[in-house]
């Protein structure tokens, strides 16, 4: 495990050397904190996670008969939303994990204490608990630097315009295909000429296809 400088954030790495991702994370620690507040008689815990966050994540609480919440990218806007909705844990793709029971805050220290709980509950690898967590292929956070953003996001909308999507603007734009098959966004960066992809589908070969097929547009 690894931690950030002042300890808000947790990397988790398995037995082969591999990162063991921030919503594997967050979906392994949503499943516990969910048990625990059931546990303690709250009928519908509820979990907060950004829009970078795995679908995987969401998908996971309401299963586990949580209520996912999605939010924009931020710790500040996490707070928030934890507070207003009383949620009992939120994560973030950033590897901030935040838990009710410590005012609502970030602590890498607590979502560590859960992964080593999970992994004694079970006889497997690190390697094998994390890919249980992570059905999905996801691209990671590319960055491309381009002063006309705005006009690179339109090249894109345009393109997949006449296909089976939905596209929303809570942090960014978000375009999900309405199969289940990928979803990706855009985010422009506010201090930097940078507009930041993130992909995510059912499988690499999509992965793959959906990420060039946007960056051709965006870098053109």
């Amino acid at each position: 495990m690894a931690f950030d400088g002042d300890a808000d954030r947790c990397f988790v790495i398995d037995e082969k050397g591999e990162p063991v991702s921030p919503s594997a994370i967050t979906g392994m620690v949503a499943r516990r904190e969910i048990a625990r507040a059931q546990a303690q008689g709250e009928a519908t815990p509820t979990v907060i996670h950004n829009l970078l966050t795995s679908r995987a994540v969401p998908e996971l609480v309401e299963h586990d008969g949580g209520r996912a919440v999605r939010t924009r990218v931020g710790h500040s806007f996490i707070k928030a939303v934890m507070a207003e909705e009383g949620a009992v844990f939120g994560g973030e793709h950033s590897a901030h994990f935040y838990f009710r029971d410590f005012w609502n805050a970030d602590t890498g220290m607590l979502a560590a204490m859960h992964v080593l709980a999970a992994l004694g509950e079970q006889d497997g690898p690190l390697s094998e608990l994390g890919r249980e967590y992570e059905p999905y292929v996801s691209s990671g956070e590319i960055n491309s630097e381009i002063e006309d953003k705005a006009g690179a996001v339109e090249r894109v909308r345009a393109d997949f315009a006449a296909e089976d999507i939905t596209v929303d603007t809570m942090d960014g734009s978000t375009f999900t295909a309405n199969d289940g098959s990928f979803w990706f966004n855009l985010r422009p960066s506010n201090t930097e000429p940078f507009l930041r992809l993130n992909v995510e589908a059912t499988d690499r070969v999509l992965m793959e296809s959906v990420r060039d097929r946007v960056l051709s547009n965006v870098r053109r």
